[in-house]
């Protein structure tokens, strides 16, 4: 007969989880393990109640809710501009993205078209956003299994890319850049950006690809923990919504640049009939860790293609729609020198008469480093969305956890888990 946990025995667990042992487990056959949120492979954010048999998993229960800032309800209070500050605190591991995200679905909003500057910016910057992220997972996943040297190979060249934020925008973390219509401002310089851009790329990027190639693709102990480990089928991943890496390391030929192609992945981005930027997707089929870990670094040599495209070829005129569309602040000395640029930055800054909006709903998607990052808008005309919601990759990925994990050994989680790569902040929103 199972053994009952009441609440004052002194034990240090809390309620739900006296709740949960009590209704599933025998204690005399099976024990119960709280995996995280304080542990380091869960980054303090996440938990795993652990029913074990011996060092078995019998079953894993997510649970999220431990980062939970109400991002959502912050939507229906700030304004269309104001909200990308938010956005950036979702995935801060690549805040970038979810900038450009958020204003690629706004802009779909309004029916506004960016300049062709704007588009090759934006996707020079969304591309290194993306290594950025997978430079990250790649390197704490190297970490989590022990290899802390290829932590340092991953970590150390996303210092180049926060210089970069801080150069365009002045903020290295959450640099907050795009506008509805173009950006906070234009580049500085555009020569310096270019030689910072290429200077990440040739002397760092391609150094710490090939080291962390080198230094886990034939590591017989990494091969060890990853392969066979973790597999999510063809089948599952697609019934289980997975997109991004995680959805392409088990077969499926999804991604959002190919398929509903945007900013320079489509054909005639510039208006003139310029062609879309060319890379491959990589896709395996074996759908376990190792799998999703070289799917990622694939990404990362395909994304240095896409910006090795472009970066030579940002096209000049203005960044921002103004002063045709009257949704973007005006320049500096429009406001200062005309009474025209003067009240078109008080009703976008100070007012609530610079939106327009039709009342409707959209939905806009990118493709971003852990899949499908999606924002739908509900517009009632206003200034500010009427409500804002968020399609975030990470809560796809994370309902995985069980079927991924359940059946192998406890050391298997942090494997598992860390090739998922769960961001808390677009988790819990």
């Amino acid at each position: 007969m199972p053994y009952t946990l009441t609440p004052d025995e002194g034990l240090t667990v809390d309620a739900d989880t006296i709740d949960y042992i009590n209704e599933h487990v025998d204690t005399g056959d099976r024990w119960v393990l709280n995996f995280g949120p304080q542990h380091p492979a869960t980054h303090t954010t996440l938990r795993l109640v652990l029913e074990l048999d011996g060092e078995r998993i019998a079953r894993c229960t997510p649970h999220i809710g431990y980062l939970h800032s109400g991002f959502e309800k912050l939507g229906e209070h700030h304004d269309y501009n104001q909200y990308v500050t938010v956005t950036s605190r979702m995935n801060y591991l690549s805040p970038l993205a979810n900038n450009i995200c958020w204003h690629h679905t706004v802009e779909k909003l309004f029916g506004i078209e960016i300049t062709p500057r704007c588009k090759v910016l934006r996707t020079i910057l969304a591309e290194l956003a993306r290594i950025q992220d997978h430079l990250l997972c790649l390197g704490a996943a190297a970490l989590d299994l022990g290899a802390f040297t290829g932590f340092l190979y991953g970590f150390n060249p996303r210092e180049k890319i926060n210089d970069l934020c801080d150069f365009i925008a002045g903020q290295r973390f959450h640099p907050d850049w795009t506008r509805v219509g173009g950006a906070m401002q234009d580049l500085p310089d555009e020569e310096m950006f270019k030689k910072m851009v290429k200077s990440f790329l040739y002397d760092d990027l391609v150094i710490a690809l090939d080291d962390l190639d080198t230094l886990l693709s034939r590591n017989r102990i990494f091969i060890d923990r990853t392969r066979g480990v973790g597999v999510l089928t063809h089948e599952n991943a697609v019934g289980w919504g997975a997109t991004g890496p995680i959805g392409r390391a088990s077969g499926i030929r999804r991604d959002l640049r190919k398929d509903e192609p945007y900013l320079c992945y489509a054909d005639n981005w510039d208006g003139q009939g310029a062609e879309a930027v060319k890379f491959s997707v990589p896709v395996s089929q074996e759908g376990d860790v190792y799998a999703r870990f070289q799917v990622r670094l694939e990404e990362c040599k395909q994304a240095m293609k896409i910006v090795e495209q472009l970066i030579d070829k940002i096209p000049g005129g203005p960044i921002d729609t103004f002063p045709d569309a009257k949704l973007t602040k005006p320049p500096k000395p429009d406001v200062y020198g005309s009474i025209e640029g003067l009240i078109q930055h008080f009703e976008i800054v100070m007012s609530n008469r610079g939106w327009k909006p039709p009342v409707a709903e959209v939905y806009g998607a990118n493709e971003t480093a852990n899949g499908e990052l999606g924002y739908y808008i509900v517009s009632d005309g206003g200034p500010r969305a009427w409500r804002a919601k968020t399609r975030p990759p990470s809560f796809n990925n994370y309902s995985l956890m069980p079927q991924l994990i359940e059946g192998h050994m406890l050391a298997d989680t942090v494997a598992v888990l860390g090739s998922l790569n769960i961001v808390a902040g677009e988790l819990d929103r």
